[in-house]
């Protein structure tokens, strides 16, 4: 997995630009200034360095000499809020050394333009479809597949109050893929296979995150084939947290499964619920007037299509689809969540419309579970017997 490192006296952008890249397959590195940069001893050369230019100009030439002492082969991008003057001091001394130099990145930015840095650059995961196809068994036999988790946030009170798992393949040449170079094709015996992967690991790190305090509702993906075959109620009670503070957890079947296999999803939610296990409905909206037969039937979420959540901040068009489907899971009883939030403007109308969670770029890309983990325990003051929710506060906030 590639390499970058991030240099900025703000902490806050820091952690923004990081997330965005570990979202994306790249490792990073953080430092609050260039002379901790400069005294670090890192173990592998990075591909990118993000370099905050700051009032102390001299710091950040003071990098730029280093980086070149090192014969440093990667790209370098300049970030800042200062005036053009400054800007083109430090890139002009980037230029005399010869560094690759991208072009500045102005404060404020947005999550897209970091993901297309990488893109441009070619870090990172490869994208879904892409020319890389490695078969499920085979990741599978070697290990290679782990699950990634991206905060779920409560969009009224702004509190992380949940996580979703992703699988991600780490392959050891072509680094981090997407579902999209190991999902299509795989045989029904990886599928099940990974289904249980996939609740073992979410399991695992609700333990771990009951631990130090936080207790979070973790939602997993699986197709209904695989999930009536899984030992849901053995592997719980063996892997679960103790204590009744467990919220148990959230499996995401697509709308058009359960349209097709009502008797048996019934039977499922009344399976599943005692095992503090439920079902929420993915991709929600696409043909929701189907589900009115089935408005009895209890789900936990009913998670809005992207297409309806994308610019329902400014899309006249969008914004009136999108409360009705937010309408239409409350009558059902669910919570109605939005995913793929990139922008502030989208979150900030879904609160006019009573959408309840939210997940998305905007407040963190999927991580590796240390990192979700360590965020939380940089973030968060956790005290003995706190709710998740409040223990939680602002933990992940959109930068």
């Amino acid at each position: 997995m590639p390499l970058a490192v991030v240099i900025d006296n703000d902490s806050s952008i820091r952690q923004f630009i990081s997330l965005i890249l570990q979202g994306n397959g790249v490792d990073t590195l953080e430092f609050e200034d260039g002379a901790t940069f400069r005294t670090a001893r890192l173990a592998r050369a990075p591909a990118l360095v993000f370099l905050n230019v700051t009032v102390e100009v001299s710091d950040a030439i003071r990098v730029i000499e280093l980086l070149s002492k090192v014969q440093y082969g990667g790209a370098l991008q300049l970030i800042s809020g200062r005036g053009s003057a400054v800007l083109d001091t430090v890139r002009q001394a980037g230029e005399k050394f010869k560094l690759k130099m991208l072009p500045v990145l102005k404060k404020p930015f947005e999550t897209s333009t970091i993901q297309s840095i990488v893109a441009d650059l070619e870090l990172g995961h490869r994208a879904a479809g892409g020319e890389i196809k490695i078969a499920l068994a085979e990741a599978l036999k070697n290990d290679w597949v782990e699950f990634w988790y991206q905060p779920k946030i409560d969009l009224r009170r702004k509190q992380l109050v949940g996580a979703e798992a992703f699988a991600r393949l780490c392959h050891p040449s072509h680094g981090v893929l997407l579902p999209g170079s190991f999902m299509p094709g795989a045989d029904e015996a990886s599928t099940q296979t990974l289904a249980e992967k996939s609740l073992v690991s979410a399991l695992k790190t609700g333990l771990n995150l009951s631990r130090f305090g936080v207790n979070l509702s973790i939602a997993i993906n699986m197709p209904v084939s695989a999930l009536v075959k899984l030992r849901v109620g053995e592997i719980v009670r063996e892997y679960r947290p103790d204590g009744d503070e467990w919220p148990g957890l959230i499996v995401d079947v697509v709308e058009e499964q359960i349209v097709s296999e009502i008797t048996l999803a019934t039977e499922l939610n009344k399976k599943l619920a005692e095992f503090n296990v439920r079902l929420a409905i993915d991709d929600f909206g696409k043909g929701y007037a189907s589900l009115s037969k089935v408005k009895e039937l209890p789900f936990a979420e009913m998670k809005l299509d992207r297409s309806f959540v994308v610019g329902c901040g400014t899309d006249k068009v969008h914004a009136p689809i999108c409360k009705t489907v937010i309408d239409l899971a409350h009558s059902f009883g669910s919570l109605a969540v939005a995913v793929g939030l990139e922008k502030a403007s989208d979150a900030m109308a879904l609160v006019s419309m009573g959408c309840d969670l939210g997940q998305g770029f905007l407040f963190g890309q999927p991580m590796q579970e240390e990192r979700f983990i360590a965020l939380l325990k940089q973030r968060v003051t956790v005290r003995k017997g706190d709710a998740a929710a409040a223990a939680a506060q602002a933990a992940l906030q959109p930068a």
